[in-house]
């Protein structure tokens, strides 16, 4: 009776850290959004879906992956397209920031521990100034997902009811910005999913990829360019996040131009414009967002086994894309750069990285490599595939891509499983997820002789 008490004394006295506050609170949402879209009501045919394929489609639409076992367009009613992407915006936001919004509105006081659990949520590097940023980050989210409805609504209100325009604008637009990848042109029979009827068109491939890139380089940095006329100022931050995106932007395009040019399942049958339009989209996608406007399958397998690293290297920290991000690949170059020169110091826009950055980086890639190469091992036994086909999808569940050769659809019980928790790791962050799952470290009090190993 005494070790009962005791038991529950302890669950009274639990106070989760910030982490495992974000890692039970994505559960539950998760949860709750697998219930919705499991029900009849959510289908097109009322016949509902087995838990296990809800449980895949709720956590890919809170892990803003994309990635999914039915087709929303075709099978999903108004009801669980709504669900659906409710739970993209809860999960590209994040639902503690959502929960801010809602204490905002009713004027509640945000306590420390709150402010603590935001930071973590938001990478930020304290507690000053969280709130304001997360103002920031809504007012910024919901400006421009309503501008890009907007366009999209106006577009597509040519070739569309008026109705149903807007509805996929606005579905688009909020799929879009939360590089989520999901889409509703299954709706249509006989055509093409994603984007690939609108490889070719300008206005499509412009927006799309804005609000791709705006979703990708994170809160923090889009916040300090709203602000920039009156700053003058950006930090060592944003710079890293434009800079190194830009330029895996760029080579992105050029590396899958050069790969695919006499491709004729891809590239070659496209005009020049066209051939240049579609390069650059699938640089911008594969980073996090998962749409495509050329099939992935088609291409050739240097061409997806490049588009699997630019998955794994992701978007920006606080962004609602995935991967190791861009800042940590930034500070991995920086090191090996750093080392080949000679030098001591990682110096990134005349600023030095503080060591511990530098050890966050390399402990975050080696686990991350870890996962990736574990889950397709597990695949591998799982699943009937070629090897590549199973590594792709394992590195677009983990860097919350969404992008597809078409293995997804065809998953054993087990193989959605892995992926689910691919997916899940990927959006909370394997080191977030470890300290969540750890005790809180003790504090050593003696350090231990240095030794010397030789390496290379």
């Amino acid at each position: 009776m005494s070790r009962i008490r005791g038991f529950i004394r302890s669950i009274l006295k639990f106070r989760p850290s910030p982490p495992q506050v974000l890692a039970f609170g994505f559960v539950a949402i998760i949860f709750i959004g697998s219930v919705l879209l499991a029900q009849s009501v959510s289908f097109v045919d009322r016949k509902g879906l087995p838990y296990l394929d809800a449980l895949f489609m709720a956590t890919s639409a809170v892990c803003v992956t994309g990635l999914s076992v039915v087709n929303p367009g075709a099978h999903y009613s108004i009801f669980g397209q709504t669900v659906l992407i409710i739970l993209v915006q809860i999960g590209g936001l994040g639902f503690m920031t959502m929960a801010t919004l809602v204490a905002l509105v009713m004027k509640r006081r945000i306590s420390f521990r709150e402010r603590l659990i935001l930071q973590e949520a938001m990478n930020h590097d304290s507690t000053a100034g969280v709130i304001r940023l997360i103002r920031s980050a809504l007012l910024y989210a919901l400006a421009i997902e309503l501008a890009g409805a907007i366009l999209l609504t106006a577009y597509l209100a040519f070739e569309l009811p008026f109705g149903q325009a807007v509805y996929f604008g606005v579905f688009h637009s909020i799929s879009i910005f939360n590089n989520a990848g999901f889409d509703l042109f299954g709706t249509f029979p006989n055509r093409a999913g994603s984007f690939i009827p609108y490889v070719t068109d300008p206005f499509i491939n412009i927006v799309s990829m804005a609000l791709i890139i705006l979703g990708g380089i994170g809160f923090i940095v889009i916040a300090e360019l709203a602000t920039y006329r009156k700053s003058k100022r950006v930090s060592l931050h944003a710079k890293v996040v434009l800079a190194f995106s830009a330029v895996l932007i760029v080579l992105g395009a050029l590396v899958i131009f050069a790969f695919e040019f006499t491709n004729a399942l891809t590239l070659q049958p496209l005009s020049w414009p066209g051939k240049l339009f579609a390069s650059l989209f699938q640089s911008v996608s594969a980073r996090s967002a998962g749409m495509n406007t050329i099939d992935p399958g088609s291409m050739r397998q240097a061409t997806q086994f490049f588009i699997a690293l630019l998955m794994f290297i992701g978007a920006a920290p606080g962004s609602t894309g995935g991967g190791i991000k861009v800042t940590t690949f930034a500070i991995l170059l920086g090191a090996m750069v750093t080392m080949i020169r000679g030098k001591e110091d990682i110096v990134l826009f005349r600023y030095r990285i503080a060591r511990e950055r530098v050890y966050h980086a390399i402990t975050f890639t080696l686990i991350s490599c870890f996962v990736v190469l574990l889950a397709s091992m597990a695949l591998s036994v799982t699943e009937s595939a070629p090897f590549l086909n199973i590594l792709f999808e394992a590195t677009s569940a983990f860097g919350t891509t969404g992008m597809s050769l078409g293995l997804t659809s065809h998953l054993t019980s087990a193989g959605k499983i892995v992926l689910i928790l691919l997916m899940f790791i990927g959006r909370l962050g394997p080191v977030t997820l470890a300290i969540a799952l750890t005790r809180k470290p003790e504090k050593e009090l003696y350090r231990h002789p240095e030794g010397h190993i030789s390496i290379g």
